[in-house]
């Protein structure tokens, strides 16, 4: 008895789904191969296999490497879910080892996230676990939570960014869920011309370098991790972490606009949070894949996060 076309059908495998994860880590086929020790005619076989099994292109082809399509990404972040599964499965029933919990979140730089993931640590207790704190550019969260990289991503909006971070929701299947609000602060050195005043308006920064973080290409107000981003600056400074933004604090008389969330114990008395008198409110909150919900370990997260509200 000949079987149907879809019995014959050859089923992708979990190493080919390996295969394509570390592909898209590497952004090219000849890195990935290397990596995985095997010939880069055999990995870029099993690439076309498993795109014409799914119907679709994963990965666009240059001369620099390869880079994601928009059916890749959805495909990629269904893939990591299936391999994440089968090593959770591998780990309890086959090595006879407890689960290893792996949590993932992409934010933006806030010294209250980090604080937050230290007590999700801490309440956890178990040996073996995977956690992994992300903090990255704007967009750069957005697609990790699309691509299910991340199990959340943390952002704010407000007045000037709201519109276009929504329709990018709504286009990459995602929910926002406001924490909490904030009013914009701005971080200075307890030794800089202003640390001494209650309030600043945006005329009194002018003087000074301002700071902030790097998006890359997507640099624009609608992706700026600081408020007001669109106002000219006679001196700019852009970075990529937070230690630096704080050096230049000190060293430099620089200023970053944000929440005014800042634990005195991570520079001791070195950095002032002084409130910004204008007319803008942060939107605090998390974003989330529409066909999912917060797991336990999301749960113990958030409730850390929340604690943070003024």
């Amino acid at each position: 008895m000949k079987l149907c076309d879809k019995e014959k059908k050859v089923i992708m495998t979990l190493q080919q789904l390996k295969y394509m994860i570390i592909v898209a880590e590497r952004g090219s086929i000849t890195e990935a191969a290397k990596e995985l020790y095997i010939s880069q005619p055999s990995l870029s076989g099993a690439v076309k296999e498993v795109e014409k099994e799914a119907g679709i292109t994963i990965f666009n082809r240059c001369r620099a490497g390869v880079a994601l399509t928009k059916e890749g990404m959805e495909f990629l972040g269904y893939a990591r879910q299936v391999v994440q599964q089968m090593e959770l499965l591998e780990s309890k029933y086959i090595n006879k080892e407890p689960a290893k919990q792996r949590f993932c979140v992409s934010t933006q730089h806030y010294t209250f996230t980090t604080n937050a993931f230290v007590e999700l640590i801490q309440r956890f207790g178990q040996e073996r676990f995977e956690f992994i704190l992300n903090e990255t550019q704007t967009h750069q969260i957005v697609e990790d939570v699309r691509n299910r990289f991340s199990d959340l991503g943390i952002l704010y909006l407000c007045n000037s960014n709201e519109n276009v971070l929504r329709k990018l929701f709504e286009e990459y299947n995602l929910n926002f869920y406001e924490l909490f609000t904030a009013t914009p602060h701005i971080f200075i050195s307890k030794d800089h011309p202003l640390a001494k005043c209650t309030s600043v308006r945006l005329e009194d920064l002018k003087p000074y370098p301002r700071l902030s973080f790097v998006q890359g290409t997507y640099e624009s107000s609608n992706f700026s991790e600081e408020l007001f981003s669109n106002e000219p600056a006679e001196r700019s400074i852009k970075v990529s972490d937070r230690a630096a933004i704080v050096n230049l604090m000190i060293g430099l008389n620089g200023y970053t606009i944000s929440s005014g969330i800042f634990p005195k114990y991570l520079q001791g008395d070195s950095i002032v949070s002084i409130l910004l008198e204008e007319n803008e409110v942060m939107h605090i909150g998390y974003i989330l894949n529409k066909d999912k919900e917060l797991s336990e370990l999301g749960k113990i997260y958030i409730e850390a996060l929340r604690q943070y509200q003024s």
